[in-house]
């Protein structure tokens, strides 16, 4: 019996190529697993009504881990167009797979590292290492929204707050309202985690980015909370920023941050900033991880047009594979593989075409696998 079983979803568009890419490299590797193949994304939409069926949700409670390559989401709209025939008019509503999973497991915290490798030609600088906490699971990515606005909540929002009697003559068809929730728990457990980090490899800043000022009880909650638990941490600087401003100066002075913590929306605007920061998507990895479980997926997107072309860069799946053996706790196979990726975009011969280059995804799979032998 293997000792890891880990549940395999390539999902859409190119997650198929940049899964064959991190096979490559795992059987090198000769990681110690089973890979369990699940079924999740758009075409399960067209011909089922639900991108993520029951029958994935149980292989991953069967499983230690899940490995996942990229999702395709469209509009409303757009969705209920693409549902087969027979499935219009049955009331189903499309929801992000993803999405779904880091509720339906709890995986409350999104680690997104951000680091730039010597050679990278696209890099802003060299000395970019920054290392984004996302809270996961709450936030403007709750799910709760409505449109048309029921008049019962219409009613309760005029009743308790003073500031909606400005929409009271919209009708309420013509209004759509998404909530943003914060709990004290999860920002209590996602700027602990970041602090956490940063004790563990020796950071000496943690950056909470909110916008506190303009959304005071959210974005206030969330900095009131890390002010009281950077006080356990005196040896870490809390630093505190407005997402605008936020966005400003890591294009400026990247260099100066090290540890950022947010909360759902701004994590994900800030991460894919930082992404570009070291060479954009075909760079970036991430991590949802629970109390029991994690998924792991890089963080571009599904790319349709380019799906079985094997042209884009797999770095980004193969940075994620990373953080799954740290999670396993295979930090000597994790770091072999950082070694060997870091090797292969110092040397610079073997590209994909967003650097320059003319090798294809699998190309650059096998040159990292060349280099753990």
């Amino acid at each position: 019996m293997a000792k890891y079983k880990i549940a395999w979803l390539p999902g859409d568009g190119i997650g198929n190529d940049v899964m064959e890419a991190a096979k490559i490299v795992l059987d090198e590797l000769k990681l110690d697993a089973d890979y369990i193949p699940g079924d999740v994304g758009w075409e399960f939409w067209k011909k089922e009504g639900n991108p993520l069926p029951d029958r994935t949700i149980k292989i991953l409670k069967e499983t230690d881990c899940c490995l996942f390559g990229a999702i395709t989401s469209k509009p409303k709209e757009e969705a209920e167009k693409e549902v087969s025939a027979e499935l219009k008019e049955k009331g189903h509503v499309y929801s992000s797979p993803i999405v779904r999973l880091r509720q339906e497991f709890k995986l409350h915290t999104n680690l997104r590292p951000c680091k730039a490798y010597k050679g990278n030609p696209l890099n802003y600088r060299d000395d970019i290492d920054l290392v984004v906490f996302r809270e996961n699971t709450e936030g403007l990515y709750s799910g709760v929204e409505f449109h048309p606005l029921p008049k019962e909540v219409m009613d309760s929002l005029l009743e308790n707050h003073s500031k909606m009697k400005r929409f009271k003559e919209i009708p309420l068809e013509d209004i759509a309202l998404s909530c943003r929730i914060f709990t004290r728990k999860a920002c209590q457990s996602i700027v602990r985690q970041a602090f956490e980090y940063a004790k563990k490899f020796k950071r000496n800043s943690v950056t909470v980015v909110e916008k506190p000022n303009v959304i005071r009880e959210t974005s206030g909650l969330m900095i009131r909370e890390a002010r009281k638990i950077a006080q356990e941490y005196p040896g870490i600087e809390l630093w505190e920023t407005n997402v605008d401003a936020m966005c400003m100066w890591l294009v400026k002075n990247p260099q100066n941050y090290s540890v950022l913590v947010s909360s759902n929306m701004f994590g994900d605007i800030i991460s894919d900033l930082c992404a570009q920061l070291i060479g954009g998507l075909g760079f970036a990895s991430s991590a949802n991880i629970g109390d029991d479980y994690a998924l792991f997926e890089p963080t571009h997107g599904s790319a349709p047009k380019y799906a079985r072309q094997y042209k884009v860069n797999p770095m980004a799946m193969l940075l994620t594979v990373k953080l799954m053996l740290d999670y396993l706790g295979e930090k000597e196979l994790a770091q072999r593989l950082e070694n060997s990726i870091a090797q292969v975009i110092e040397e610079g011969k073997v590209r994909t075409y967003d650097l320059g280059g003319t090798a294809s995804t699998l190309d650059v799979a096998r040159e990292v696998a060349k280099k753990l032998s």
